[in-house]
């Protein structure tokens, strides 16, 4: 049996963020990975010499850059140009991003123009909490005018969040995120496993236990407490406190008697979020002003990340090309939509290719904030003192990775309140004594 003050389950971005700051609280800390290394849905894959995420990824102006700022991580990588293009009805043109830009586009109509350009001079002063209880599609077509304009912020919004749920997804957490967007995004040198790699640093630094290759396969309590972390392997991990950063379904399997905590309440109003990914490593653009593309009438995203960051050793141009999905899935059709976007956008990409990686059905999200939702997750398991879940689906507001490293101060917010709370009664009747 190995004791620790707190046992983080799972090593992504929330497992780490959670381990850090528990650490440097003092608290003696163990991650425990089921994968041989750290990460999760951060990892980067390098190819040929390319790095490869796992999906499109960006670091927006939210809580995890000030977080990993706040950590010291060194976050090498540079900010993209926003200028762009938008596919409407199979054609590239000029996206709406910039004064010239709006000025020239022929997707709006001078009408149009001047209602989005009323729009992008006061977004970034919108309250967006105001919209926190009405669906993204309630606040466009009550705010919005222009049909063209709708589409183009059905677009932007979209891309901001992963999500195609127009009728479903909060209206105020996504225009937030839009309003990060438009202060502009981070991409990372080698990607977003030198995130990992940096957290990881710190944590071992501050003195965390990394155990990796080890499946955790319960998690269980007595008496309304937790008690100890079970391993597939057999070993037991002692904590006074137990933090799960696995996905609501997970989490609820892993507790005995969950059915009777708020684990069963999350996970049955958690919906998946999920994307088709190709990324390719070019050795040259067909079309190089050609590297930034909204669909406007399809859910298609596409980037060269390597035009603001270090991704390929031999100078590759790294681009990847997204689908966001519905419930409807056909990674055939999927892909094939994928290949037929860089056909238009870099025709003859095909001879130019040096390295490619398809992921037909990536998880972008375990839940996120939609009207269905009833409860909001975490950090604590009410029914069990010492149970907390950190993660991108445990969200109070912030979306995607800012919800992961959000979560995770949450719980060890809650985790030391608890600790100061039972000492409280203590130390009181010492003063007094």
């Amino acid at each position: 049996m190995q004791k620790y003050d707190i046992a983080v389950v799972g090593g992504g971005v929330a497992g780490l963020t959670a381990a850090i700051y528990a650490a440097k609280a003092g608290k003696q800390t163990i991650v425990i990975e089921k994968q041989d290394r750290l990460g999760g849905r951060a990892v980067s894959n390098k190819k040929k010499g390319a790095y490869f995420n796992l999906g499109g990824h960006a670091l927006y102006h939210g809580d995890a850059l000030a977080t990993f700022r706040e950590l010291g991580l060194s976050l090498q990588g540079n900010q993209p140009s926003i200028d762009g293009y938008g596919i409407w009805k199979g054609k590239l043109l000029t996206m709406p991003m910039s004064v010239k830009s709006l000025l020239t586009t022929p997707l709006l109509s001078w009408k149009g123009k001047m209602e989005l350009a009323s729009w992008l001079a006061k977004f970034g002063k919108l309250d967006t909490h105001r919209y926190d209880q009405i669906s993204l599609r309630e606040w466009i077509e009550s705010n919005l005018h222009d049909p063209m304009v709708r589409n183009v912020f059905y677009a932007l919004l979209r891309t901001a969040s992963y999500v195609v749920a127009p009728d479903m997804q909060a209206a105020g957490p996504v225009l937030q995120q839009l309003q990060h967007s438009l202060q502009g995004v981070l991409y990372l040198d080698r990607g977003w496993g030198a995130i990992i790699d940096e957290l990881r640093e710190i944590a071992v630094k501050h003195g965390v236990r990394m155990l990796t290759s080890s499946k955790v396969v319960a998690t269980e309590h007595r008496d309304g407490a937790v008690q100890h972390v079970r391993c597939e392997d057999g070993t037991l991990v002692e904590a006074k406190h137990i933090i799960l950063t696995a996905p609501p379904a997970v989490a609820h399997q892993l507790v005995l008697n969950a059915e009777a905590t708020a684990l069963h309440a999350w996970r049955e109003q958690a919906i998946e979020i999920t994307a088709a990914c190709l990324d390719v490593a070019l050795r040259r653009l067909p079309k190089p002003k050609q590297q930034f593309v909204y669909g406007i009438d399809q859910t298609i995203f596409l980037s060269n990340q390597s035009r603001a960051a270090y991704l390929s050793d031999d100078g590759a141009q790294v681009i990847s090309v997204i689908k966001y999905q519905g419930e409807k899935k056909n990674p055939d059709k999927d892909l094939q939509d994928l290949e037929q976007t860089l056909d238009l956008v870099q025709p003859g990409w095909r001879d130019e290719l040096v390295a490619k990686q398809y992921l037909p059905h990536v998880t972008v999200c375990h839940d996120f904030l939609h009207m269905r939702r009833q409860h909001q997750p975490g950090p604590a398991v009410p029914e069990i003192s010492g149970l907390y879940v950190a993660g991108e689906w445990a969200s109070h507001g912030e979306l995607l990775v800012d919800a992961a490293t959000a979560s995770a101060k949450r719980a060890i917010q809650c985790v030391l309140a608890l600790e100061y709370s039972e000492r409280k009664p203590e130390n009181a009747h010492r003063n007094i004594v």
